[in-house]
């Protein structure tokens, strides 16, 4: 099996009445964060069955797909990633961390960035230096600085925060509003898995100037009253 016939299953399934719902939930219009980006209609189940079925596909194979101009193809990539990832040897987790990094140009939905950042990205650097996060987070690429931030999901899995709150401070007046969603949502993560108390301290010092939509994330879980508290700017 090859990228060819991996992309004949997936044509096989298209959709052009999702193609359409796909362009413009993922904002494909002119000056939009998706701007370009093609679909041809497959749901992302269906795409992780494909996904499953070629999970052996060579690099070279699956280099092909994340480099396609189709988001489908790029999205089946980055699962079949994340798999080898999972079960490979220390050898083939460094191949595949190395070839994630080389092109992260190609990784340029927050959906692709969402499936895959934390699962290869974070989980690699788990027991390792992550100055590399820190680099990311002040890319001039959207992308990669939402690299940058939901890789910590795998730290804050291990009920670990330190990076988590460093790097949302480095993004903290990020001009994008899907950056405020992804920081807001680490944050929400902190307090929900690590701890409540830490999420709280880093409120305190910059609720009053986080943008609404990072704080509105951050704070989901808290009983009404201590969210009111916070949004308008009491607490």
């Amino acid at each position: 099996m090859n990228s060819l016939d991996l992309k004949k299953e997936l044509k096989k399934l298209s959709s052009e009445k999702k193609a359409k719902a796909s362009a413009w939930f993922f904002k494909t219009g002119l000056g939009q964060y998706g701007e370009g980006d093609l679909f041809i209609g497959v749901t992302v189940p269906e795409q992780r069955k494909i996904a499953k079925v070629f999970k052996d596909l060579p690099l070279a194979e699956v280099e092909k797909l994340l480099k396609s101009p189709i988001h489908e193809e790029r999205l089946v990539s980055l699962l079949i990633l994340n798999g080898q990832f999972a079960k490979g040897n220390k050898t083939i987790k460094k191949e595949i961390y190395k070839f994630y990094l080389a092109n992260t140009q190609f990784v340029n939905n927050w959906d692709l960035v969402d499936s895959s950042a934390s699962y290869i990205v974070g989980t690699y650097l788990l027991d390792k230096p992550r100055e590399i996060l820190y680099k990311l987070a002040k890319s001039p690429s959207l992308w990669e600085r939402r690299i940058s931030i939901i890789s910590t999901l795998a730290f804050i899995v291990k009920g670990e925060s330190s990076d988590t709150l460093k790097i949302a401070e480095v993004l903290l007046n990020d001009k994008e509003d899907l950056m405020h969603k992804a920081v807001g949502w680490m944050l929400r993560e902190v307090g929900k898995r690590v701890s409540r108390e830490e999420l709280v301290s880093f409120l305190n010092k910059h609720y009053k100037n986080m943008p609404r939509t990072a704080l509105r994330y951050a704070i989901e879980h808290f009983p009404e009253a201590e969210r009111q508290k916070y949004l308008k700017g009491k607490a």
